[in-house]
Formats: structure tokens, sequence, C-alpha cells
């Protein structure tokens, strides 16, 4: 447990102890701030809300891994670690594999009984961690997983979506891929997230007079894309639809640059991270991309603005959409929280269902129905001359525009797999 009488190292952490799980705070890996906390008389009152935290600590998804979970601290420092009146803390689990996160969403239920849970860098991940929370009827957000079972098939009333799904962002992209040429060929990784984007953009293509040339499934940490970078080239498509995530984008954009590929064929890829193509380094960056969240997006309302300057003094940096994510994911549980004015899972459920937030006049909020967050994403390019080296988007555009391309992106209630059973 963490000794209550310890300063905060919160303000202080850094990338090597998030790595280890705040190892400085003890092997729980609770992060907390209880120092210079008021006196409360009453020791029931004064027993600390535990908030579960689910993200990577090793794997392929760990660099985007490092800001969602810097996004979630700095939600409830921003609150001065409070919540109702009491001091609160995170516990911060890894999720080295799918079983590995079902195990550690136990644990934060059953050993260190938190009220709610934000986590799941990867859809497979966030699948078996949605699976715990139905189970033990603990809220849960899944602030980056993105393949449409998650509030489709397999929603429950427990679990709530901040990223938009896989087949919106596709609505979002496709007509820009459409607009390059009509022959397509398809990179996508062998799991959850890479299957719907298959999917999704063969559904696309063939509503849309567009032909699939080739179609490749790689899996999860494929080191050498030589192979099937070749079978590109030899197939000649107009465009090269990515589905592959983290580092793997970031190792094949490189060996696509040093096989000469890069300019010769458009590469385009939905639901990309500013850590992604950081990590390809301006020389081999390229391609056009849907994005959740950008720093420097004018239309970011006030207090995401303030939340990406609290993160660029904090960690000396600029917030990469993954630490907003991880922000807001753990902001709407936290206020959640709040508006139940209760840690009851049912109160903090239908608290959820309420929330809501503008942005660019956007009401932006989880449905009922299959409590997805409705939400505007970014069409971004890559700069073509990149002179910051944090700075390589160029946006064209924030889509949809209007409620009615709103809701025919998301699709209805109607259209929607979802059957949401009673708290």
């Amino acid at each position: 447990m963490t000794d209550a009488r310890k300063p905060s190292f919160t303000s202080a952490i850094g990338r090597r102890s998030l790595l280890l799980g705040a190892g400085s705070l003890g092997a729980s890996g609770i992060v907390s701030a209880k120092l210079g906390m008021p006196y409360i008389g009453n020791a029931a009152a004064a027993e600390p809300i535990k908030i579960g935290m689910i993200w990577a600590k090793t794997g392929t998804i760990v660099d985007q891994s490092e800001y969602l979970a810097q996004g979630g601290m700095l939600a409830l420092e921003q609150r001065n670690n409070m919540l109702l009146g009491r001091p609160a803390e995170i516990v911060w689990l890894d999720e080295p594999n799918p079983q590995g996160a079902q195990q550690n969403a136990e644990r934060l239920v059953g050993e260190h009984k938190v009220v709610g849970m934000v986590g799941g860098a990867l859809s497979s991940f966030a699948l078996a961690i949605s699976a715990v929370a139905k189970k033990a009827k603990v809220p849960y957000i899944a602030a980056n997983a993105a393949t449409g079972e998650l509030t489709g098939k397999s929603c429950n009333k427990y679990t709530f979506r901040l990223q938009p799904p896989v087949d919106v962002h596709v609505r979002v992209l496709a007509p820009y891929c459409a607009d390059v040429g009509k022959k397509w060929y398809l990179l996508t990784a062998a799991y959850a997230f890479g299957q719907d984007i298959k999917r999704s953009f063969e559904e696309y293509a063939k509503a849309n007079g567009i032909t699939i040339v080739g179609a490749d499934e790689v899996p999860v940490g494929t080191p050498d894309y030589s192979s099937f970078i070749l079978k590109i080239r030899q197939a000649k498509p107009d465009v090269v639809i990515g589905g592959i995530a983290a580092s793997d984008l970031t190792t094949f954009l490189k060996q696509w640059n040093e096989l000469g590929m890069k300019g010769r064929i458009p590469f385009a890829e939905i639901s990309v991270g500013n850590t992604d193509l950081w990590g390809v380094g301006p020389d081999a960056a390229d391609g056009l991309y849907t994005i959740t969240w950008y720093y420097k997006n004018p239309n970011n309302p006030p207090e995401e603005q303030a939340m990406a300057a609290a993160y660029e003094k904090k960690y000396g940096r600029p917030a990469a959409d993954k630490a907003w994510m991880g922000w807001m994911g753990m902001k709407t549980l936290l206020d959640s929280i709040e508006a139940a004015k209760s840690t009851d899972s049912a109160a903090i459920v239908a608290a959820l269902e309420k929330w809501s937030t503008k942005r660019d006049g956007l009401d932006v909020h989880y449905r009922d129905f299959d409590h997805q967050m409705i939400s505007r994403l970014l069409v971004a390019g890559i700069k073509p001359k990149i002179t910051d080296k944090w700075d390589y988007f160029d946006i064209k555009a924030e889509l949809p525009k209007t409620t009615a391309d709103i809701e025919k992106a998301f699709g209805s209630q109607a259209d929607s797999a979802c059957k949401m059973d009673a708290v």
C-alpha cells in the first residue's frame, strides 16, 4: 500500500519510473498523492478512492501507453488528487497481452477495489478488460481501442469508448483515398483492429467501384516488411491502405523509405498517433491519416488548450493525441464520479450516460444505446517540410461536420449491433 507519510511522486514521475510501473511508489503500482491533504476526522471518509488504469508497460504499444498514462494521471492531479472530498489515487497495472489485461483488470477489482477503470491500448486488450468490467459491474472507459466490436456485438452497460470505431475512421478517410486512385493494396495487422480495417475498406471498395489489387495480414511485432513492400511494388496500386499500429507502423514506414517507396505510392492509414510518426522521424514520415486530436488544432476548447500547456510544462514536450485520450478518458470518469456524488457503479454509469462537453459547436457525449463517444476526427497529411521535431501534421479537415453527417458516419441505433443489458 502507499505510505501516506511520503510526499507525492506524481509531479516528478519520469519515463523510467512510468515504464517500471511507478516502482518508486512500491510494488503495487499505485500512483497517489496524499501529502498536504486536509485532515478528515472520519476514518472511512479518509479512505482513498482508487481508480484503475491499465496501459501497457511492455511490448509494441508501450510508447503510446506512456502518453496515455501520463494524460490519465494529469487529469487526477488537476483535481489535486481529490474526489468527493476524499484523497484519490490511481492504480496502474500492465497489459502485456489480452490474457494479462484480463487478469490485471480482475486484480484491480478484486484486490484494489477500484471504483472505475481506464485503459486498453490495443483493441484485443480492451475487449478483455471490458469482459471483466461487465462481470464485476465496474465502469470502464476504453480510451484508445477502435474495434467496432467494443460498442457493437460485445457492448455492455459498464463499458464506454472514447475513440471513434474503425468504421467511422474509414468513412472519413476512404473518400480521400478514392480521390487518389481506384486500385488499393491493404496491409493490415492480424488482430481485431487490423481485421476491422480490412473489412471496412473492402466494403467501401466494393460499394464504390474500387479494386483491391492485393491484401496481406501481418503479425504484430513484424520486424521485416521488405517482402510485403516488394509485393506492393509489383502490384502497382494507386494507394496503400495501412492497418498496423504503433511501433509496427514506425518500422514499416522506415523500411518503406529505405526501399525508395516514399513519394512513389501514397500511403494512408486510420487512427494513427503522433508517437507513431515521431518515431519514424522527419525524413521517413509520409502518408495521409485520421487522428483523434492534435495539440495545435485552433479549434481545441480552452480546457484542452490548458491541458496541453500543463502537459508540456510538466513533461517538456507537446501533448500527443494519446496524452489527450488518456486525459479525456480519465476526466470523463472523474467528472461522472463527482456528478454521481457516489462511488456506486450504477450511479457512475448513469452519470457517464449524461456526461457531455462542447467542442467546436459539437455536443461531445457518450451515446446511451451503445456508449460510443460522439466526436469529430482530423484528416491530416505530413508537412512537405518539417521544421519542428514535434509538428508533423498538416490538418486538412475536421469531420464529420454536420449533425446529419455525424449520424451517417457513426450510424444510428437501428444500425447498431449493440444490445445493451440493464445495470
